[in-house]
Parts: structure tokens; C-alpha cells; sequence
């Protein structure tokens, strides 16, 4: 039988070791080696990024804003009562004249205290006849008994005279004649209370009386007027020549719904008379003053312009400028056209310039890759920027005309300070 020798099997367990050990130490070797070396340059298409040149020369300095085409005749139509819409006769977008009917509101109540408004007018004249009937007739009875009165005192006066006469005859007695003379002044006092009673009716108390239904009368008159005005304005007008506009995107009067007084259920503008607002970032709206020179890209054509309007306050970081059209509209301008504009701040002459990075900010210290080794490859370096306006920016260091730096974005290679350019 076969025995097994010890001293192979020996041979064999240290061969095993010896490779062990042989492998370790070169992924050690190999690991050492790796660490040392350099990361490789990052490669990028010149046809993937946008490069820019530094020039020296006049620089317009320009700041740039969206916004929209406004009228500058907006006239705001309010419901002057409440009521129901019953109908919408005109759509926005059309034009509309002064006496055109938008919108047609209905209101039962309103319509019985028409009613009711009526029937007070014709109670109010009603009451005016009869009370100038009743004093008509006070006046006939008082003037007749004024024209008893004075006839009675004429006839005691003259039989008196006769008295008189024939006392100095001696055929009556003294008594006699003094009841005559008696009688005469009382009628003579009787006589000018009703005259006094007669003036003071004619001057006081029928004027007054009258007055009190007269005013009732035109009370009853305006309350009427009134009324017949509310439901003259349950058809709602334009009021002015222009085209109608949406109140807001969120607002829109539907039939059936109700609306309140005072409520705004139109907007007229006016398209033949449009101006621009832009909303200004509120870093560049420092430099914007009234007067400036402005462009208004409508998309269809550029209109020039001036500023005439710069709203005090910051709304989201924005500043509301008003720019007025100075030139003939394109075809298609109308309100709340989306458009884009130009104001020309300055220009600036013999300055160093380039094309405004999209990293780059007025004043400011940005790094950026220039162009190096023949165009093969792009450097990072630091420059200070100065004035910017929308498409270029003043370089103040770190660059010489003639030099090229990458202006589109670079932060994806924010951990490396040298791209190779292919």
C-alpha cells in the first residue's frame, strides 16, 4: 500500500503562502500608485458652451424687464345696485360704445318699490289739489265775509251821518246818536281784525300750507326719480368707447350670479392708447429715472419708448415701471400683451467689456474659466466685474482685451480648476 509523505504536503502549504503573500503586497503597490496619480481634466464640446471675448470700446448700459401692454384709459364699471345677472350681452374683446349694454341685472324688490315710489307721487298730488281746493275755498269764504264786513260798516257809517244830522235838528235824541256812533266803531274794529285775519291768510297761512304739500309733493318726486334711476341701472352700461376687458383672470360674471352695489363687473380700455409696465429687479431699478430712453419688444415689432412712471414700492423683489410708447403700434398690440423692454441707463465710453456671464453680478468678484494653451484648454481665474447691463458686463480686473472666458453655466465643474476643451 501507498504511504503519504509528509514533506510534500508541507511544500505545498507554504507554496500557497508564499502566492498570499505576493498578491497582497502588489494591490498594495497598486493602491499606492493610484492614489498618487492626478484626477484626469474634465473634456467639454466648444459647441456645448458659450464663449465671450473681452473688448474695450463704448458700452450701452441697459436693464431689462418683462411685463405687459396696459391702457392708459381704463374706465372701471361698478353695478350701481344689487341685483341678479340675467344676461350677458357682450363677451370681452369687443368693442363697445358709451351707451352699449354689457350686462342685464334683474331685482324683484326693486321693482315693487318702484311701484310703491308711484303710488306715494300720486298720493303726494293727490293731497297738493285737495289742499289748494280747501284753501281756494277758505279764501272765497273769508273774502266774502271781508266784503259783508266792510259793507256793513259802510252803511252803519252813513247812518250815523244821518244821526247826526238830525240831532242837530233836534228830532233824535243824544242817546241815539251815540248808539250810531257806538256801532260805527265797532264795526270799524270788527272790519280791520278780518282784514288783518284775511292778510294774514293769504300772506302766512296758505303759503304755508302749500309749502308743507309741496314738499311732500317733491319728496314724492325725487323718491320716484330715484327708484326709476335704480332700474334704469339694472341694465349696465359702458359708459365710455373702448373694448371690453376681463376684470381679473379670477373674476367672471356668470347668469345667475348676485351681485352687490358697488361691485366691478367690467373694465373698459382703451387699445389705441397703450403704455408698457415692466417689472424691474430691485437691484437694477436704483439706476431708472423718469425720462430715460426705453425699447418694448412686442414680439411682433420694437416700439420706442420713454419712461414715464416708477412705482415707489417693491413688490417681490420687483419694481413696477411705466414706459410710454412714443411710435406707432404693430399689428397685434393690445392689453396684457406679454412684451419685454430695454431702458438705457448710460454709455459708457472706453471701458473693457464682455459678455455677461450668467454667474456674473454688477460690482462683484466671480471666478470664471479664460481660455488657455492655444484653446485647448480653460483656466479658472478670477475677475472683478464692474457696471453690467443686460448682455454685458464692465471688467474692472483680471482680464486683458483679447482674452476669452466662458460665459454660459460652469458649476458643474466647480471642484476643478482646468477644463480640456475639444
Amino acid at each position: 500500500m501507498d504511504i503519504p509523505r509528509k514533506s510534500a504536503k508541507r511544500r505545498r502549504y507554504i507554496r500557497r503562502s508564499l502566492y498570499a503573500l505576493a498578491g497582497s503586497a502588489s494591490i498594495a503597490l497598486i493602491t499606492v500608485g493610484v492614489s498618487r496619480l492626478k484626477p484626469a481634466v474634465p473634456s467639454v464640446d466648444r459647441r456645448s458652451i458659450v464663449l465671450g471675448a473681452v473688448e474695450r470700446g463704448s458700452m450701452l448700459r441697459q436693464v431689462r424687464g418683462a411685463g405687459t401692454l396696459v391702457s392708459e384709459d381704463i374706465l372701471w364699471v361698478p353695478a350701481q345696485v344689487k341685483g341678479r345677472v340675467s344676461r350677458v350681452r357682450v363677451q370681452p374683446g369687443t368693442p363697445v360704445e358709451a351707451d352699449t349694454v354689457i350686462l342685464e341685472l334683474s331685482d324683484p324688490e326693486l321693482e315693487l318699490e318702484l311701484l310703491d315710489a308711484r303710488s306715494q307721487l300720486d298720493s303726494a298730488v293727490a293731497k297738493l289739489t285737495a289742499e289748494q281746493v280747501s284753501l281756494e275755498d277758505q279764501f272765497l269764504a273769508m273774502a266774502a265775509n271781508l266784503a259783508q264786513k266792510e259793507a256793513n260798516y259802510e252803511q252803519a257809517k252813513l247812518s250815523a251821518e244821518v244821526d247826526q244830522k238830525q240831532f242837530d235838528k233836534k228830532l233824535i235824541s243824544e242817546l241815539q246818536l251815540a248808539l250810531s256812533k257806538t256801532r260805527v266803531a265797532e264795526l270799524d274794529r270788527l272790519l280791520q281784525i278780518d282784514q288783518r285775519r284775511f292778510e294774514m291768510f293769504c300772506n302766512q297761512t296758505m303759503p304755508a300750507q302749500l309749502a308743507e304739500q309741496q314738499a311732500s309733493l317733491r319728496q314724492a318726486i325725487s323718491l320716484y326719480k330715484l327708484k326709476q334711476s335704480q332700474i334704469e341701472a339694472l341694465c349696465i352700461r359702458a359708459g365710455t368707447e373702448g373694448v371690453l376687458a376681463p376684470v381679473s383672470e379670477q373674476q367672471t360674471i356668470e347668469p345667475g350670479q348676485l351681485v352687490s352695489a358697488g361691485t366691478i363687473v367690467a373694465k373698459i380700455t382703451n387699445p389705441k392708447r397703450l403704455k408698457a409696465q415692466l417689472k424691474i429687479q430691485e437691484g437694477q431699478a436704483r439706476d431708472v429715472r423718469i425720462g430715460l430712453p426705453a425699447e418694448i419688444d412686442t414680439y411682433h415689432g420694437i416700439v420706442p419708448g420713454q419712461v414715464s412712471r416708477i412705482d415707489p414700492t417693491v413688490i417681490q423683489g420687483h419694481v413696477t415701471v411705466d414706459v410710454s410708447l412714443e411710435g406707432p403700434l404693430p399689428k397685434g398690440a393690445r392689453p396684457d400683451l406679454s412684451v419685454v423692454g430695454n431702458i438705457e441707463i448710460e454709455r459708457l465710453d472706453n471701458v473693457l467689456y464682455v459678455g455677461r456671464p450668467i454667474f456674473a453680478s454688477q460690482n462683484g468678484a466671480t471666478e470664471s474659466f479664460q481660455v488657455a494653451e492655444d484653446g485647448k484648454f480653460a483656466m479658472r481665474v478670477r475677475v472683478q466685474f464692474g457696471r453690467a447691463s443686460v448682455t454685458t458686463i464692465e471688467v474692472a480686473e483680471g482680464l486683458d482685451v483679447g482674452d476669452q472666458i466662458i460665459l454660459s453655466d460652469i458649476s458643474q465643474w466647480d471642484d476643478v480648476d482646468r477644463i480640456r476643451l475639444k
